[in-house]
């Protein structure tokens, strides 16, 4: 990866996790106003969540050229958002089931795509997130079979992302500066 090239990706990312991080502090806030229910607002926040993961990927596939893994957190995601919808009709465990399972493989793909980037910088925090993320989405699954799942926590789970992506966007901020 020439100086410019990475200098161009790391703008690009930086722009994308700012956004990706104002993103995910308004769906929870969202999340949290709907009281983490299942209604008509609730499902729609819980389906936009991975679609806008999907959307997110595609823009970073174009920035990077890294089509492999990027292509599998597509892939994924909108089997997440698909499997919500229908997971949503059969109540909370369900949906953190599914949820769960999301969190663990797109945890998992993003651990991978930022080990890939660690020479870029600022990518410590994506690592640790995407660790978090399967760790998470262990827990989101366990939990379902609770006596009183809960949804609250899923939007906990996407305010730590957002703070994440925040500190990778400002680490590549440095990054950039540095080459």
């Amino acid at each position: 990866m020439t100086t410019i090239a990475a200098t161009d990706l790391a703008t690009s990312l930086r722009r994308l996790y700012f956004v990706r991080f104002a993103f995910a502090i308004v769906w929870a806030l969202l999340m949290f106003a709907t009281q983490s229910r299942l209604g008509p607002a609730g499902i729609a926040l819980l389906v936009l969540y991975p679609l806008f993961d999907v959307g997110a990927a595609v823009v970073d596939s174009r920035s990077s050229g890294n089509s492999r893994g990027l292509s599998v957190n597509i892939a994924i995601s909108s089997l997440a958002a698909i499997g919500l919808a229908f997971g949503a009709a059969s109540g909370v465990p369900a949906v953190l089931r599914v949820w769960g399972a999301w969190a663990v493989i797109s945890g998992l793909v993003q651990l991978f795509v930022a080990l890939g980037r660690r020479k870029l910088g600022g990518q410590w925090p994506m690592i640790l997130s995407g660790g978090l993320s399967v760790l998470a989405g262990g827990s989101f699954i366990v939990s379902a079979a609770a006596t009183d799942p809960t949804l609250t926590n899923i939007a906990g789970y996407a305010v730590l992302g957002g703070i994440f992506f925040l500190v990778s966007a400002l680490r590549l901020g440095r990054a950039a500066k540095v080459r």
